[in-house]
């Protein structure tokens, strides 16, 4: 039997193979099978999906293929399986069943006998560990930080929606809303949002496989499946689970190859109706360096925005973080940190902190006072913090340009402007370097960067029309 293509788990002994009923006429007609399958596959599926396959065993006119992964032989019998079985079933009244099986599963009583050796194999190994499907989410899943529930999100206006679509995905033994996509500011609970929905669903329904991780994670682990040649084993990992839910897919962001495959495990999920859930810092028409194809599909469930914060909600937030600190804050404090720290709920849960902390280690009470001397350097940057984004919107909105024009690849003198103008305001009312701002502009060079402010500062001196629309826009913005 030397030289042919079979392989009976490992073992190459001709005995072997033959008291499994593999004689030389049915391994001459897998051979041939294998063939036929390749020329109507192509080269590519046949190496991904069906050249894992071996022949194993003929018995009682049953032919058993064995694949390595339980992910695979799904795969195989739902995409190829009644092909295989009409080749092996056609002219050949001897066979009437093809059965596809794990390697890792028993062949049965004669076959177990043949050998001593154990007929198992794990699904998947890496350095470092084992990349197995039996339990995805203590492999690749963050760690969920137990802060971050459903009973202590305060709701509000800004992000009600957000939170019933949370609540309602969580609460679901079926995929609902799909995909669920998250997007807001900096620190404004999408984190939060997105901790709760795997916290309640691995609380109330256990036996759903939940995976939680950010997008650089994703790309980390494909990238390392791409080294190690283990992609099928991540494939699995990743398509085997009931909920997925990627956290900043904006990171994906020109990510070409690791975009290709969320396309294809997006597509895997969803067709099987399993939950995805998103979160990003815009939209999904929004995220430039994206996909086209992948943007259509981040949109197909519901879209689900963050507000920025209102006075109320953030009252509610430090009246909330207040009894959970067990500290005595008057409401006169509240109501001045609220009124004053508005850029994100992060910010504001750490003045608290700060305020709380500096009156428990130094035996003082909280005061407005004492406040304002602890928190000084955060207030004085608050009333002049300007964001990058609110600097794109607004331009965006006077020169009446799209928001996402602002991260384009577009040039024409209607878009580019604009963008110059946001460029040049960004370096005058931001503290962010000017590699900072290109990032915050599609990835921009910093020497774009300063062309920009050049070009505004130049026309400025040239056009004074032009030089009034910058300097409204800078009082707009300066409020």
């Amino acid at each position: 039997m030397a030289g042919k293509p079979v392989i009976y788990l490992g073992f190459k002994d001709s005995k072997i193979m033959e008291e499994n009923g593999l004689t030389q006429d049915i391994n001459a007609r897998w051979t041939r099978i294998r063939g036929l399958l390749r020329a109507e596959v192509g080269d590519s599926a046949y190496k991904s999906w069906l050249k894992p396959l071996s022949l194993v065993e003929f018995s009682g006119g049953v032919v058993r293929l064995s694949v390595p992964t339980r992910f695979m032989r799904d795969w195989i019998e739902n995409h190829f399986g009644h092909r295989i079985s009409e080749l092996w079933l056609e002219g050949d009244s001897l066979i009437s069943k093809v059965d596809i099986f794990v390697l890792a599963e028993t062949i049965g009583p004669r076959s177990t006998n043949l050998s001593k050796k154990p007929l198992t194999k794990p699904v998947a190994t890496v350095r470092g560990g084992r990349i197995g499907s039996e339990r995805v989410e203590g492999d690749v899943s963050a760690a969920l930080d137990p802060r971050f529930k459903f009973n202590n999100f305060v709701v509000g206006k800004p992000n009600e929606l957000a939170y019933a679509a949370a609540r309602r995905v969580a609460d679901s033994p079926t995929a609902t809303y799909n995909p669920l996509f998250l997007y807001g500011g900096v620190g404004l609970g999408k984190t939060h949002l997105m901790h709760a929905i795997a916290w309640q669903i691995r609380e109330h329904q256990p036996d759903r496989k939940v995976v939680y991780l950010s997008a650089e994670k994703f790309m980390y682990y494909f990238i390392r499946a791409l080294r190690f040649q283990d992609t099928m084993a991540f494939k699995e990992q990743f398509r085997s689970v009931d909920v997925l839910m990627i956290d900043d897919v904006q990171f994906i962001n020109g990510k070409e190859s690791t975009q290709e495959e969320f396309f294809h495990t997006f597509n895997d999920l969803v067709d099987n109706n399993r939950q995805v859930v998103v979160s990003a810092d815009k939209s999904p028409s929004d995220l430039e360096g994206m996909e086209e194809r992948l943007r259509s599909r981040l949109g197909w469930g519901l879209v689900a925005d963050i507000h920025a914060t209102t006075y109320e909600l953030r009252l509610g937030i430090l009246h909330a973080k207040k009894d959970e600190l067990g500290a005595i804050v008057p409401d006169k404090v509240l109501e001045f940190l609220a009124h004053k720290i508005t850029s994100s709920v992060r910010e504001l849960e750490g003045a608290l902190n700060r305020v709380s902390a500096h009156s428990s280690l130094i035996g003082r009470d909280i005061t407005l006072e004492t406040c304002q001397e602890v928190l000084h350097d955060l207030l004085r940057a608050s009333d002049r913090r300007i964001t990058i984004e609110e600097i794109q919107k607004r331009v965006a909105q006077h020169f009446n340009i799209r928001f996402a024009d602002m991260h384009s690849a577009r040039r024409s003198r209607a878009v580019a402007r604009p963008r110059q103008v946001a460029m040049y305001l960004s370096k005058q009312l931001t503290s962010r370097s000017l590699p900072e701002i290109g990032r915050k502009f599609g990835g921009r060079d910093h020497t774009t960067v300063m062309h920009a402010v050049n070009k505004v500062e130049e026309l400025r001196g040239s056009d004074m029309t032009f030089a009034e629309d910058v300097d409204l826009l800078r009082r707009m913005l300066e409020g």
